[in-house]
């Protein structure tokens, strides 16, 4: 299903069984595999991938040349910079442990987020930073940082 309320650039791939609803922007040369939901106000840039089973929960902004991969979780109010690479599984979340929304994480340009990380609400991550597989990230991250683990740690300046 895609809104017809949905705004869609010039030679833009929409795969099977994809929810693209009202306020959604999709930059040109982006390609949306199967199965992707993208909620209301979602911003995509131009050439990006997004993966099968990618979800949003709405009012999230990527950026130009963003790559996510299959089933992630982007939660309302998430920014991705430009440049940035999500592995498979990533979750991202908005919602305190009372429920209250904080708002999604903010993470810069050229970022890589390895697989089944984890990204806490509010949380910002400057540019140019690697995030290991498996990690669970609750702390700001500066630029040019390196950090993994559970919880995450600083490992090292890139």
């Amino acid at each position: 299903m895609i809104s017809d309320k949905a705004t869609i650039g010039k030679n833009v791939q929409i795969g099977s069984y994809c929810v693209i609803e009202d306020d959604v922007v999709i930059g040109d040369n982006t390609v949306i595999k199967n199965f992707v939901e993208l909620r209301k106000g979602t911003i995509i840039g131009e050439n990006c991938l997004i993966d099968s089973r990618v979800s949003s929960s709405g009012d999230c902004i990527i950026g130009n040349h963003v790559i996510i991969r299959y089933d992630s979780i982007l939660a309302r109010g998430l920014k991705i910079g430009d440049n940035s690479y999500v592995c498979p599984r990533v979750m991202t979340n908005n919602l305190n442990t009372n429920k209250e929304q904080i708002g999604g994480a903010h993470i810069g340009k050229n970022v890589f987020i390895g697989t089944n990380c984890v990204i806490h609400h509010g949380i910002s991550i400057g540019d140019n930073c690697i995030l290991g597989a498996l990690s669970y990230i609750n702390k700001n991250i500066e630029s040019g940082e390196v950090w993994y683990g559970n919880p995450a740690k600083f490992q090292r300046k890139v």
